[in-house]
């Protein structure tokens, strides 16, 4: 709109200079004309004799009659005048003035305006002079033949002028209400036809803020019918995006096919295997006591075996475990003491990892959350284990445990190498293992910061981690219990 009112103001400024020019044209085609005509009356006006001039130079000489009468054919405010020719002996003479009006008293040229007038050369052309006091005049100067006397007819200017002024002024006024009312008019008009775009603007901003990447597999929002007219241009952009979000859902239901047929089969598959691992391990076991009086070589593949069905075992677990946690499977929902439950998981960890320091830090009062003890345990366990893993001994690993805004905050500190950044945006996804900056002491299946993170989401709750070299945090922040039981008993915490 602001486009188009600028377009216009140009136009209208071409259009009214345009005007003006022509109207400036014209008045002075006219006006030449008129001078014209007005030489002839003047050259017989000057050359009729008349009274001469009083004392007080109230007249003028030559033609302007005593009385005041315009005389002649010479219109009011008409410049006429003779200039004698300069002379050896004397300067040039001019004789003559402004005609009056009827019944007023001649107006005598001053000496700056007979200056001007007696400067003017004979061009045969009308010609625009400015005379001081006057304004500005139209002249034409013409050489009598007899004497050579200079003959100077001038009209006044000042009617045209206050003409074009005055049509700039109605020109401007015309078109600054034009427009105002363009501007107006075109934003209704505007605001109107752009309605149906905002509504499918509008149900685009919907979609977008919806949490697709969260396992949504249907967009039931859709375009309006009456926007989604292919007759007009926002009909078919309305048209193009029920089309691409009916695309969107199509995708999003087949993906989600896809991920229960995987998740189907992973979880099947893991619990197949359960009992052929089963069978291998308790066989491997049963090798134990002959062992001694089997030969080096016999003796430790079958306790490569055993390790290698525990090893395989762990992670049937693990897949099992994410596959119920994916399907969404509900957990145990009781009330879990934190602060025991971190008291138990040090000591395991300070039971596995001797060469590692271990410090516990809890609050003065029991920290009560609702979920799934075990789950909740496993997430401690897989915490304490990672940096027990993927940290050289000696290094300090600080676990705290607080309350902020009804939710109680986990976090597992260590000053060990660090994570590097190329695999902090995905260390949460499945199989994910840092490269050998943070190098394993023992086998590692990549499944265990992604159980954590399953089954803190499963307790709707959030996880992330920050870690630069010498400083790795993982925070787990769980929803506080709104009626916990509080526990009877409560040991010291533990401080390794």
């Amino acid at each position: 709109i602001v486009g188009l009112v600028a377009l216009m103001a140009l136009l209208s400024g071409v259009i009214g200079g345009v005007s003006l020019v022509a109207l400036d044209r014209f008045q002075l085609n006219q006006l030449d004309s008129q001078l014209i005509n007005a030489d002839r009356h003047n050259y017989d006006s000057l050359n009729r004799p008349g009274p001469a001039p009083t004392d007080d130079g109230g007249l003028a000489a030559g033609g302007l009659a005593a009385t005041g009468a315009a005389g002649f054919g010479l219109a009011s405010g008409t410049l006429s005048a003779r200039v004698a020719p300069a002379t050896a002996t004397s300067p040039p003479q001019l004789s003559g003035g402004i005609v009056p009006a009827r019944g007023t008293i001649a107006q005598k040229l001053t000496a700056a305006q007979t200056t001007a007038v007696e400067n003017l050369q004979p061009s045969g052309q009308a010609s625009t002079v400015s005379l001081p006091g006057l304004g500005s005049y139209r002249v034409l100067v013409t050489k009598e033949a007899s004497d050579g006397d200079l003959i100077v007819t001038g009209l006044p200017l000042s009617e045209a002028h206050s003409t074009l002024i005055k049509l700039a002024l109605v020109i401007a006024l015309a078109t600054l209400g034009g427009l105002l009312l363009a501007g107006s008019l075109g934003a209704a008009i505007v605001s109107r036809a752009l309605r149906p775009l905002r509504r499918v603007a509008a149900t685009a901003d919907l979609v977008s803020s919806m949490e697709l990447h969260k396992g949504e597999v249907d967009v039931p929002v859709r375009v309006a019918a009456e926007d989604t007219d292919r007759r007009t241009e926002v009909g078919q952009v309305g048209a193009a995006l029920n089309q691409l979000l009916g695309h969107v859902t199509a995708a999003l239901q087949a993906r989600q096919d896809s991920e229960e047929r995987v998740r189907q089969f992973v979880a099947d598959a893991s619990h197949e295997l359960r009992t052929p691992l089963a069978a291998i391990r308790g066989y491997a076991e049963l090798t134990r006591p002959s062992r001694a009086d089997a030969p080096p070589d016999l003796a430790h593949a079958m306790e490569r075996v055993e390790s290698q069905a525990i090893r395989m075992s762990s992670l049937v677990e693990d897949l099992l475990l994410l596959a119920r946690l994916d399907s969404g499977r509900p957990l145990e929902r009781e009330d879990v003491d934190l602060s025991m439950l971190l008291i138990e998981a040090i000591g395991d960890a300070h039971a596995a990892g001797p060469d590692h320091r271990w410090d516990l830090q809890l609050p003065d009062e029991p920290v009560i959350v609702p979920g799934d003890a075990a789950r909740l345990h496993q997430v401690v366990v897989n915490l304490l284990a990672n940096a027990r893993t993927h940290t050289p001994p000696g290094t300090q690993v600080t676990v705290t445990l607080d309350v902020e805004h009804a939710a109680a905050v986990v976090t597992v500190v260590d000053d060990g190498p660090g994570v590097p950044p190329s695999v902090l945006p995905e260390i949460f996804e499945r199989f994910t293992r840092a490269d050998t900056s943070r190098s394993r002491t023992a086998g590692s299946t990549g499944l265990g910061l992604s159980i954590v993170a399953a089954v803190v989401n499963a307790h709707r709750g959030q996880i992330w981690v920050d870690s630069v070299p010498g400083h790795t945090c993982f925070t787990v922040r769980l929803p506080l219990a709104t009626e916990s039981v509080t526990p009877t008993q409560r040991p010291e915490p533990a401080r390794a």
